[in-house]
């Protein structure tokens, strides 16, 4: 196999949050292509625990896929800004929770054939009520609901978005794991109803 060659890069449209570019690349097979890049700066997002295992998750209008998905609060890291950072000032603008402890769960690469975008996310315990600071663009409503049951939602097909799915699913294996975690809640897994209280 030989060696990928250095891209020859062309920026097509600097954008609000990521840059489109076109690069002309030869693969390590020796095969030359040009190929659409998206780079980005990367994401946090969060799992947000509360005391009797209901998570936050949001129902909210994403236009490209047309219509209001569940998702688990994220979003973009600012210029300089670490991925910790990120994820406290998302949950609290989003949610109106901060979080008194937040624990990296894994980092994730969304969408590797076209973008370098990575996810960080994060499981986050001790919710105390902050202020909610939506951007003009953000439609949402906040919702709590059981993790088993958000886990369900996964299987049902209620739930599609991959950071979610990827977020919840290692923070159900983490707490059964009952390491670490187990100081973030003592309380089983169990049914309860889904109103912020």
């Amino acid at each position: 196999m030989k060696k990928e060659a250095g891209p020859i890069t062309r920026c097509i449209r600097k954008g609000r949050v990521f840059d489109f570019f076109v690069e002309t690349v030869t693969l390590p097979n020796g095969v030359s292509v040009e190929m659409d890049i998206i780079r980005h700066p990367g994401a946090a997002a969060v799992v947000a625990l509360m005391q009797d295992h209901r998570v936050l998750l949001l129902r909210q209008y994403r236009h490209a896929v047309g219509g209001f998905i569940w998702e688990i609060p994220a979003g973009t890291l600012d210029p300089g800004e670490d991925a910790r950072q990120c994820a406290a000032r998302e949950l609290t603008e989003e949610t109106g929770y901060a979080a008194r402890s937040l624990e990296k769960l894994a980092e994730i690469t969304p969408l590797p054939a076209y973008s370098d975008e990575r996810i960080h996310l994060f499981l986050a315990g001790g919710l105390v009520r902050a202020v909610q600071k939506l951007d003009r663009d953000e439609l949402l409503v906040v919702h709590a609901v059981d993790l088993g049951r958000a886990l369900q939602m996964i299987s049902d097909g209620e739930i599609q978005d991959a950071k979610t799915i990827a977020g919840l699913q290692l923070a159900a294996g983490r707490l059964s794991g009952c390491g670490e975690a187990a100081s973030i809640s003592q309380s089983p897994l169990r049914p309860r109803p889904g109103a912020i209280p």
